[in-house]
């Protein structure tokens, strides 16, 4: 298999540090549609020496943010919830979108007491991302919290059919099998095992 840096090696004339950055060039843009959720633009942009296009561009005009609830005994506390956008089933992380003003750390730690009724410990920062980068400005932040406070049945239950709290060695199981559909779910966790966090 031919990796992108043989590739590079393999063109005419190259040296290294030869290869010219490619950076879109953003000439304008407009709006199509916008709403307190979302917002729908194109975008003029202009691949260098190649051509000049409108880009459908998604605006997210609020980041979001989620926990990963872990306790050592009892293992990841997950919602089995029905997601009408996709009509699927499946575990997630709670999260949600950043309120106007408030910090993703916080953000984090509300929506996991708001959404299970438990309160997490301490929280870490594990990562954050663009979801959808060739199409969207989104941001996904993900903490973790090594304990939690049960204070009572969650504030908003109208997020989840269950909350349980999940056995680590069951995370890869859940995602082999296709229980674990919500991306923001899935990176946080595959990122969290992937660096032994958990």
């Amino acid at each position: 298999m031919t990796s992108r840096g043989d590739l590079a090696c393999s063109l005419p004339g190259y040296r290294p540090g030869s290869v010219p950055r490619v950076q879109w060039r953003v000439h304008g843009e407009r709006s199509i549609y916008s709403s307190e959720w979302v917002a729908l633009s194109l975008v003029d942009v202009e691949i260098p020496g190649e051509r000049r296009f409108e880009h459908h561009v998604i605006r997210m005009p609020h980041n979001a943010a989620g926990t990963i609830v872990h306790d050592t005994s009892r293992g990841v506390l997950l919602l089995w919830r029905h997601r009408f956008i996709t009509d699927t089933w499946g575990w997630e992380i709670p999260a949600g979108r950043l309120e106007p003003g408030e910090q993703p750390i916080d953000a984090a730690a509300r929506e996991a007491f708001e959404e299970t009724g438990w309160r997490p410990g301490p929280l870490e920062h594990v990562t954050s991302w663009h979801p959808s980068n060739g199409s969207s400005d989104q941001r996904f932040h993900a903490f973790l919290a090594h304990s939690a406070e049960h204070v009572g049945p969650p504030s908003d239950p109208g997020e989840a059919e269950r909350i349980e709290w999940v056995p680590v060695d069951e995370l890869r199981a859940i995602m082999q099998r296709g229980e674990m559909l919500d991306g923001l779910s899935m990176t946080a966790l595959c990122y969290a095992l992937a660096f032994g966090l958990l």
